[in-house]
């Protein structure tokens, strides 16, 4: 026999995190279950999917796995579904944390394939997925978009290469677009900036960082603790961008004049 669907008191917002079977995104899907959300993860590899969902349900969550390929608007369009199928409440927030990268990023050996396939992810990608949940926000006269971006998206960097630095700086400017058109409807949306985050596309720079540098990064649960504080401020405020680095900033260090002090 069924399981009883669920009341509206006891129903819990739901979060769709895309880019969830690692990284950032894992940590956050973990958090936000943490926080009482019903989580539906989704990404291309549907066991690392699994899981998480299994984590999360083994620590009293509820968590489902939605395989989805962000490059693809069809996959994209019936991730959704599944997502709002899948969910005993509303779903409230949207995080966008697929993320990637090429090896060769330096114009003298970046492709057109290459640069496409960064875009295509880094962006094109957010765009499918923003457009799918928006005719539901705002209906619901709510909704929250928390677009995982970088440094790079905030200020030039130049490790990041052409094709990932262009992705994550248009971000800025689609997520103030967001915030300009739907704002009035209840919808709000983050550009969120972290610094240096040990995940696994930091290994694919050409010249990966050293463990001693690494070890004084972010890791993805600093990450998620951000997007933990974004979703549980009250419904009128709206944070528009927002920039968190680890206190030694390889940033500031590698481009800095300030003399290094004796100990």
């Amino acid at each position: 026999m069924p399981a009883p669907a669920p009341s509206a008191a006891t129903r819990a917002p739901g979060a769709w995190i895309v880019g969830a079977s690692s990284g950032i995104g894992r940590a956050t899907a973990e958090r936000l279950a943490r926080d009482g959300y019903v989580v539906a993860v989704s990404g291309r590899r549907t066991a690392l999917l699994d899981e998480v969902v299994e984590g999360i349900t083994a620590q009293g969550g509820r968590a489902h796995t939605v395989p989805v390929d962000v490059t693809d608007a069809a996959s994209v369009e019936a991730a959704h579904a599944r997502v709002t199928a899948a969910l005993d409440g509303p779903l409230e927030l949207l995080v966008c944390s697929a993320g990637t990268n090429v090896r060769n990023r330096w114009w003298s050996d970046l492709t057109p394939a290459g640069f496409d396939q960064v875009v295509d992810t880094n962006l094109n990608a957010v765009t499918r997925c923003v457009l799918t949940v928006l005719p539901g926000f705002r209906r619901a006269g709510f909704g929250q978009v928390v677009v995982v971006s970088s440094w790079a998206g905030w200020q030039y960097m130049s490790a990041a290469g052409a094709a990932y630095g262009s992705s994550k700086t248009a971000l800025g400017a689609l997520v103030q677009t967001l915030n300009d058109q739907e704002g009035r409807s209840g919808i709000r949306a983050t550009h969120l900036c972290p610094g240096e985050v040990v995940t696994d596309i930091l290994r694919t720079r050409p010249v990966p960082p050293p463990e001693d540098e690494m070890a004084r990064m972010l890791d993805p649960g600093d990450v998620a603790e951000a997007v933990s504080w974004l979703a549980g401020l009250r419904a009128k405020v709206c944070v528009n961008e927002l920039v968190l680095t680890p206190v030694h900033n390889r940033m500031y260090v590698d481009t800095s004049a300030y003399p290094p002090q004796e100990a």
